[in-house]
């Protein structure tokens, strides 16, 4: 599986921007005025994985395919987006189909580049997105709790309309609903509000080892878990430049890693998200999957027959196959396991799946 997150935010925040820049590409038009993405920019990016290139070697394989991930480039949203304001009705459609969202928050000062708000101030910004998302979720539950939409409706989403309908008429948290529904159920359910979210604060260059004044005061009210401060215009220069110019370069201004590698790790986090391999002479591959999934689903991944047809699991970890070089020396060393329908993967495992057709 391949997730997709989108990039939100009010106009002019940078999102085009970072959207270049995490998929190496001049895709999104990036300018200074309200409105630049109309239509959403999509690019799928490779997951870096350093495992995939020592499998690779161990297994002298002839290619590497990485998992990937989509990013959305989706129009800036204003105030009253959910009554159709500025292209509000597009942005909210677009953010529908992702599965995190990502919310840039303007955290720079600059003359040169407009503000649609007299002043900056992340929390309000993030605010008037909540609150736009929250205000089109209570509009489609509403319609669909309606006496003629009601009937159909399945049980299990009427208890998430209901609950969700609660939550927003009484200012409660809604990301309750996260704890007491399975991520597919409430994927099903449309709601914007649920979705998990990274937030990025979008810092000039002297800001971004150590934040500023903004970041400061939105960390102290969201909080470091899913907050990210990266600099788009220094995302962009980083990946013109080449490899051991890019290492130089981000030494030298203090950067540990990339916006991408910083954004996938809390993408993986938030959406509870594990990988495993297949490696032998053809490819070394990595898959992406839930944390928790059983066996039989992880092979679901490769090919529907691999799930219906599945018979047990040859399992190795990814530290036992490298350090035994491979399949053979982890079966004569006792590294190599032959697990059945209940296992559930485990990040780093090395599979090969037995299974009838």
């Amino acid at each position: 599986m391949s997730f997709k997150c989108g990039i939100v935010g009010l106009p002019n925040v940078g999102k085009s921007t970072l959207f270049n820049a995490l998929t190496n590409s001049s895709k999104a038009q990036a300018a200074n005025f309200p409105f630049c993405t109309i239509d959403p920019n999509v690019g799928i990016v490779a997951v870096p994985d350093k495992r995939l290139e020592n499998l690779s070697k161990v297994s002298k394989s002839k290619k590497i395919i990485n998992t990937t991930i989509s990013f959305v480039d989706i129009a800036g949203l204003v105030k009253g987006a959910s009554k159709g304001e500025g292209l509000g009705n597009k942005f909210l459609s677009h953010i529908r189909e992702v599965d995190a969202i990502i919310h840039m928050i303007r955290c720079f000062d600059s003359d040169d580049i407009q503000n649609v708000n007299p002043t900056v101030d992340p929390i309000r910004d993030i605010e008037i997105i909540e609150t736009e998302m929250m205000l089109a979720d209570l509009e489609s539950i509403q319609k669909r709790l309606e006496k003629s939409n009601k009937k159909n409706v399945d049980e299990e989403q009427l208890k998430i309309l209901e609950l969700a309908l609660d939550c927003i008429n009484n200012d409660k948290d809604i990301s309750i609903l996260n704890t007491q529904f399975e991520n597919k159920l409430l994927n099903q359910s449309g709601l914007l509000s649920i979705k998990p979210k990274i937030f990025v604060c979008n810092v000039d260059e002297q800001s971004v080892q150590n934040g500023n004044k903004y970041t400061k005061n939105f960390i102290d009210k969201f909080g470091e878990e899913n907050t990210l401060i990266v600099s788009a215009d220094i995302e962009n220069q980083i990946n013109e430049l080449e490899s051991e110019e890019r290492k130089n370069y981000m030494k030298m201004i203090g950067l540990k890693e990339t916006g991408l590698n910083m954004l996938i790790q809390k993408g993986y986090k938030i959406l509870d998200l594990d990988t495993y391999f297949t490696s032998g002479p053809e490819e070394t591959r990595a898959w992406t999957i839930q944390k928790n999934c059983t066996a039989p689903k992880a092979a679901g991944e490769i090919h529907t027959d691999f799930e219906k047809g599945f018979i047990r699991a040859e399992t190795v970890s990814y530290e036992d196959f490298v350090q035994n070089e491979g399949w053979v020396n982890s079966k004569i060393n006792g590294k190599l396991r032959l697990e059945g329908k209940d296992y559930i993967v485990k990040d780093g495992d090395v599979l090969n799946f037995r299974f009838n057709t």
